[in-house]
């Protein structure tokens, strides 16, 4: 890092996007700063972000990397087989005869991916904690909490201004801080998207019955409905329904809401019972028009924020992190300005088809799943019967769902920089 600057890469936003990528610039040797409006230890709390999240084989493989395995690995369950249903209620996965569904289990392609599991079940906060404590032990400079006021943008460098009047300088700014990118905004990056008449329901529960490491996904008319399963039989729903149910759900009281949460369950692993608080989370599709300008590069939701129907959203942004760390990890070591168009655009190159396919696949399934009508059904449940007919598609779909298809950075390939 020349004298001149405070960092060699300032990023905006310590969640878990921006975190991993702090982390593995610090492993090529390159020094990052962390900025965030939020210090660690308020993300670390069970109030914060009840969500769980989908972590693909290559993206756990990127965090042991990068020294996160004996942090996490206690708390990630392993996902072996996923059974997704379409239907009017819950069942056809459970094993009732039904053509419509979609069976997908690890054991087909353990030979290609090294004996891993389709991905993993992780608690945010536990990913969070993970994360908090590799950045400490890596001496990474957090300054929190802080907010980006202003970026503006010189030949040879970015400035960042924040609220309190500090200025800090480097060659490169990385907007990770999410949907409304300070960032984005400053590199004049536009963004498309729309919202979806659908709010995301998520509370963890207590399992009656052992999961086996089964994650189960109904489409139903108003949206999908998900068990993803945790450690210790719990597992985390993701309950999509349109917002003004999802509102009278989460002003319901405790009884209400399991009541309607067990007609939504059915008897496939016995009575859950709800442990903590139940959140919500309006959904919306945004991607940004650009991923880089000079001096400045998007990462994470800044980038693209996407419906959870899939679970990719983090992954997209954890596979962005392994895609510029490299990047500018090997344009520094040829002595090029990790700042420049001309660097910046390999990264872009490197992750737009992929960002653009995901995002529209993603907007794709939510208008063709969640409705009733009886024509999409009929083609819908026939496409799926088709795929769990074909290995090959069948493999094809866990491959890529597990990161693992297409040119992939070093991390995600488990190696370090």
């Amino acid at each position: 890092m020349s004298e001149t600057f405070d960092a060699d890469v300032i990023i905006a936003g310590a969640g878990m996007a921006g975190a991993t990528l702090a982390l593995a610039l610090k492993q090529g040797g390159l020094t990052p700063i962390l900025i965030d409006p939020i210090v660690f230890d308020a993300q670390l709390a069970p109030t914060f972000d009840g969500r769980s999240s989908a972590i693909a084989y290559a993206s756990f493989r990127q965090w042991r990397a990068l020294g996160l395995a004996q942090d996490i690995e206690p708390h990630a369950q392993r996902i072996e087989q996923i059974l997704v249903t379409d239907g009017r209620s819950p069942g056809a996965s459970a094993g009732k005869p039904s053509p419509f569904y979609l069976r997908f289990d690890s054991a087909e392609i353990a030979d290609r991916s090294d004996g891993e599991p389709l991905g993993y079940l992780l608690e945010n906060r536990r990913s969070r904690a993970a994360l908090a404590a590799a950045v400490e032990k890596a001496k990474i400079t957090v300054l929190a909490p802080a907010r980006v006021a202003q970026v503006s943008f010189d030949t040879d460098r970015a400035r960042v201004t924040l609220e309190d009047g500090r200025v800090l300088t480097a060659p490169l700014v990385v907007g990770a801080e999410g949907r409304a990118s300070v960032v984005r905004a400053a590199a004049g990056i536009g963004s498309l998207g729309w919202a979806y008449a659908q709010t995301g329901v998520v509370a963890t529960v207590k399992l009656a019955r052992p999961h086996e490491g089964v994650a189960h996904e109904y489409f139903l008319p108003g949206g999908p409905f998900a068990i993803l399963p945790l450690t210790e039989d719990r597992a985390s729903l993701v309950w999509t329904e349109p917002t003004a149910k999802a509102a009278a759900l989460k002003s319901a009281r405790p009884e209400v809401f399991h009541a309607h949460l067990q007609r939504r369950f059915g008897a496939l692993l016995g009575k859950a019972q709800v442990m903590g608080q139940v959140f919500t989370y309006p959904l919306s599709l945004q991607l940004a028009e650009r991923m880089c300008a000079p001096r400045a590069a998007l990462l994470g939701d800044a980038a693209h924020g996407i419906h959870p129907i899939a679970g990719q959203g983090l992954n997209l942004g954890l596979k962005g992190a392994a895609a510029l760390a490299q990047v500018l990890v090997d344009a520094a070591r040829l002595g090029e300005d990790i700042g420049s168009e001309l660097v910046l655009e390999r990264y872009a190159r490197w992750r737009r088809f992929d960002n653009i396919s995901v995002v529209a696949a993603c907007d794709l399934f939510v208008r063709l799943f969640s409705n009733d009508n009886p024509l999409l059904r009929l083609a819908r449940g026939a496409g799926m019967a088709a795929v769990n007919g074909i290995g090959p598609a069948r493999r094809f779909f866990m491959n890529d769902a597990g990161g693992a298809l297409g040119d992939l950075p070093r991390l995600l390939r488990g190696e370090a920089l």
